[in-house]
C-alpha cells in the first residue's frame, strides 16, 4: 500500500517538480515534504495502531487530507499536461517542453481543488429533503418523517464540536424517528468516548434506530455495540422494531454489515430481521452497504437505507465506487416496488477526506402513499 500510495508521489516529484525552474536546495525539501504527505496512511498506523484512525491533532489531519489529495490531482494534471506535450510532439516531429507556467498553473489548480474537497467534507452537511412514495402505506403514516445519518466517523477529524453540530441539526429536522445506517465511528470506545457522546442527545419521538457499519468491527464490534445501546440508540443487528399509528404498524428492520462474518460475527440475515413481523405491514430495512439490494428488493422490503459508498466522493471515482457495489453509489434507484436511497454521508472516512460533486447530507425523508 505504502508504495502504492508513493506512486502519485513519485510521478509529481519526476515530472512536475525537477524539471521546474527552481534552485536545489528549494527542490530537496519540497520533494522530501511531498514523500512525507503521500505516506500519510503509514503514520496514521504509527499514530494509532490502524491505519483507519490517525491520532494527530484535528488541523494536522485536515493538512495532510489537503497534501495528500492535492499530490493525486497534481499527478493527474502532469500526466495530461505529459500527454499532450508528447501528442504535440509527435504533430510536428520535434520535442515540446512544457512550460514553467503551466506546471505552476497544474499545481495551482490541484491545491486549490483540494482545499475545496476537503472544506466539502469536513462541514456540518444540511438537511437533504426526499419524498418516497410506498404503496399500501397506511393513511395513519401519510407524511411520517424519517431522518437518516449514515457514515459519521467519528474522528479527530470530526469531534465532539461536528458531532454535536450534527445532533442539533437532526434534532432541529422534526423528524418522527431518526435512523444511523452505520460506520460511526474511527477508533475505539476509550479514543471516541467523548468525541461520540453527543449522539446521546439524537431524539425523535418514535425513536433512534441503527445499525453497524464495517468500521464498527475494525475496532472491537461488542464493545462498540454495547456503547452504542448505552448511549440510547436501538441496534437492529438482524432484529426489527415495529411503529404503531392508531392499529397500523411500520416496521424498521436492520442487519448487520456484509463484512461481519470476516471478523467473526453474524452476518446480515434478512430472514431473522423480519421474523416476527407484522404481517402486510411496510418494510424500511436498514443495511449499510447497498450490494445486495436486488435480492433484498424481491423480499417485498419498501424502503431500504444505505451508505457506505460517500457517494463515491469524485467524479470519476464513483464510477469504480458503483461497480464494487454492485452500480449502486449515490442517491435514490428504483428495484421493482423498493426504493433504495443510498446517501452520499454524513461525514467521511479520514484516511480520504474530499468531495468534489459528491456532498454530505443529512437526509430527510416524507413517505407517501402510492
Amino acid at each position: 500500500m505504502r508504495l502504492i500510495f508513493a506512486l502519485p508521489c513519485l510521478i509529481v516529484i519526476l515530472n512536475w517538480l525537477l524539471p521546474l525552474t527552481l534552485p536545489l536546495w528549494l527542490k530537496v525539501p519540497a520533494a522530501i515534504l511531498l514523500l512525507v504527505a503521500s505516506q500519510y496512511h503509514f503514520w496514521s498506523r504509527l499514530s494509532s495502531g490502524s491505519v483507519f484512525a490517525p491520532e494527530f491533532p484535528r488541523p494536522l489531519v485536515i493538512a495532510f487530507n489537503w497534501a495528500f489529495g492535492a499530490i493525486l490531482f497534481l499527478a493527474l494534471f502532469q500526466i495530461a499536461l505529459d500527454l499532450g506535450a508528447l501528442a504535440t510532439a509527435l504533430a510536428r516531429w520535434r520535442l515540446v517542453p512544457i512550460p514553467d507556467a503551466a506546471r505552476e498553473a497544474a499545481g495551482g489548480l490541484a491545491g486549490l481543488l483540494a482545499a475545496i474537497g476537503v472544506a466539502n467534507a469536513v462541514r456540518v452537511p444540511p438537511i437533504r429533503d426526499v419524498t418516497v412514495t410506498i404503496a399500501g402505506l397506511p393513511p395513519s403514516f401519510e407524511g411520517y418523517r424519517l431522518l437518516q445519518l449514515s457514515d459519521l466517523h467519528v474522528s479527530k477529524l470530526f469531534p465532539t464540536a461536528w458531532s454535536q453540530a450534527v445532533v442539533t441539526r437532526a434534532n432541529a429536522a422534526a423528524a418522527d424517528l431518526i435512523v444511523v445506517t452505520g460506520d460511526f465511528i474511527d477508533g475505539s470506545v476509550a479514543m471516541r468516548r467523548t468525541d461520540i457522546a453527543p449522539l446521546q442527545g439524537l431524539h425523535a419521538p418514535d425513536g433512534v434506530f441503527a445499525v453497524p457499519g464495517n468500521h464498527e468491527y475494525f475496532f472491537d464490534y461488542a464493545d462498540w455495540m454495547r456503547h452504542l445501546s448505552d448511549l440510547g440508540l436501538r441496534m437492529l443487528a438482524n432484529t426489527h422494531a415495529v411503529v404503531t399509528r392508531e392499529t397500523t404498524h411500520l416496521v424498521v428492520a436492520g442487519v448487520t454489515d456484509l463484512s461481519a462474518p470476516g471478523h467473526g460475527h453474524a452476518g446480515p440475515n434478512l430472514d431473522a430481521a423480519l421474523e416476527g413481523s407484522p404481517p402486510g405491514a411496510p418494510v424500511v430495512l436498514l443495511d449499510h452497504q447497498p450490494r445486495h439490494a436486488r435480492s433484498t428488493a424481491e423480499r417485498g422490503i419498501a424502503l431500504q437505507l444505505s451508505g457506505h459508498t460517500h457517494g463515491g466522493m469524485i467524479p470519476g471515482l464513483d464510477r469504480l465506487v458503483a461497480r464494487g457495489n454492485n452500480g449502486f453509489v449515490s442517491g435514490r434507484y428504483t428495484l421493482g416496488t423498493m426504493t433504495l436511497y443510498v446517501s452520499n454521508g454524513t461525514g467521511l472516512w479520514p484516511g480520504f477526506a474530499l468531495r468534489l460533486g459528491k456532498p454530505s447530507e443529512i437526509t430527510r425523508f416524507s413517505l407517501r402513499s402510492e
